[in-house]
């Protein structure tokens, strides 16, 4: 490793360390993170039934400055425990959650009132964007795994007050097996 990465990755571990010695029990995981949200909400996590609060919205919350992520994962996050008890005392955590939640495709197009196409090409265009996706399998094979864009439910209530020159009530009315209005839009260049 050169010795400037070398450098950065030990004061990284540094304060990574200097953090755990601080605290008075490890860290928790994003999903016993989740669990405490969600408890802290009245709406627990139930092994079994779906999850009120996911390990999704803990990444959001870290995406937002609101948790620190002490782990260098990129498949799972590690939190001081006091900070989410402090996020759990919020009196807009339930706000936080419900911006936060994921939406996949079809759930995203459901709330926008049109059809999954029409969200596909929001996606073309660059309206939305997913930060993060999940492998869902069908079947016992990874030969029927896909992975599915998930989109926070913030991002996509945002679209129609984004884009004002859509005539939403029109889009809305398209029946199935139309051309989409949006089909013929280009994605606006990127900023230089």
């Amino acid at each position: 490793m050169p010795p400037s990465r070398w450098s950065r990755a030990a004061a990284e571990a540094m304060d990574t360390d200097a953090i755990q010695a601080a605290m008075p029990s490890p860290p928790i995981s994003g999903g016993a993170a989740a669990d405490r949200i969600a408890d802290a909400l009245g709406t627990p996590n139930v092994i079994g039934e779906k999850a009120a609060v996911t390990a999704f919205v803990v990444r959001r919350f870290v995406d937002r400055g609101l948790l620190a992520d002490l782990s260098a994962n990129p498949d799972g996050t590690l939190h001081h425990p006091d900070q989410v008890d402090q996020v759990c005392r919020r009196k807009d955590l339930a706000d936080l959650v419900a911006a936060d939640t994921p939406l996949g495709p079809e759930q995203a197009a459901a709330r926008l009132r049109v059809r999954r196409a029409d969200f596909d090409h929001m996606v073309r265009l660059g309206w939305v964007r997913s930060p993060q996706s999940i492998e869902v399998r069908f079947g016992t094979s990874r030969a029927g795994a896909v992975d599915v864009a998930l989109y926070t439910t913030a991002s996509v209530d945002a679209i129609p007050a984004a884009h004002p020159e859509v005539d939403w009530e029109q889009l809305r009315a398209v029946e199935k097996g139309r051309r989409s209005p949006l089909a013929s839009l280009r994605p606006a260049p990127a900023p230089a």
